[in-house]
């Protein structure tokens, strides 16, 4: 069977585009249909469902700042907490005094004695006083804090000077011994808690305490001198 078509070019594309535009129509209005129903949803959201979430939050937000008022002496309360939280900070922070005691025992010469000292935390100072047989061994011992160095478990590699300002301040010499007087500065991580500090004295310094046969001699000496003493 054979068939032809009649109609004319013009009509055939005449056709298809009302087809096109009927489809271009349909997908415009599902486009807007979508887009409508969105905007609605968020005015919705915007002007119902969050207002109303806010107004309960102020309701609730108002309930327990009240209830809080309400407890007696809260802002002492309050203040004590947080002293109680900065507490392990500063524990922290604090110098370990009981490492004094180690670094005497390697920088003080053998047949020295100390009768007095001053340890200043706050501007890290220290102010021995006591006795030599000789002014040579006093000489010894200042050498030794100018060389005395120190290094941390973070950095064992790097040494810096344990003291610094090693100023023998006064001496006086009679004929059995020496009486001195030496004030220094020292470099705050020697005592750091947070710290493992390892003291190294100069190695031609052959006669501190620790190096000797007698490392259990103490280096301090009692005095009726009213001399203040570390804690």
């Amino acid at each position: 069977m054979v068939q032809f078509n009649l109609l004319p070019d013009v009509k055939l594309a005449f056709i298809k585009a009302r087809r096109t535009k009927y489809l271009v129509l349909m997908a415009a209005s599902l486009a807007a249909g979508i887009s409508l129903t969105i905007m609605i949803m968020l005015l919705l959201a915007v002007n119902v469902f969050q207002k109303s979430h806010l107004s309960r939050v102020d309701k609730d937000i108002k309930k327990h700042t009240s209830d809080l008022q309400k407890i007696p002496d809260l802002t002492k309360i309050l203040t004590i907490q947080n002293q109680l939280k900065s507490i392990p900070a500063l524990n922290s922070k604090k110098p370990v005094t009981s490492r004094l005691f180690g670094y005497l025992g390697q920088v003080v010469p053998a047949e020295m004695s100390i009768t007095g000292y001053e340890v200043n935390f706050a501007e890290h100072t220290m102010q021995f006083t006591g006795a030599a047989d000789t002014l040579d061994r006093v000489n010894v011992f200042a050498d030794t804090l100018k060389f005395t160095t120190f290094s941390t478990q973070n950095d064992t590699k790097l040494s810096k000077n344990a003291f610094s300002n090693v100023v023998l301040t006064s001496f006086a010499r009679t004929a059995t011994n020496t009486t001195y007087s030496i004030s220094v500065s020292y470099d705050e991580t020697i005592f750091n808690g947070e710290q493992l500090v390892t003291m190294t004295v100069p190695p031609n310094k052959t006669t501190t305490r620790s190096q000797t046969d007698q490392p259990s001699v103490s280096p301090f000496k009692e005095t009726d001198s009213t001399n203040p003493t570390a804690p």
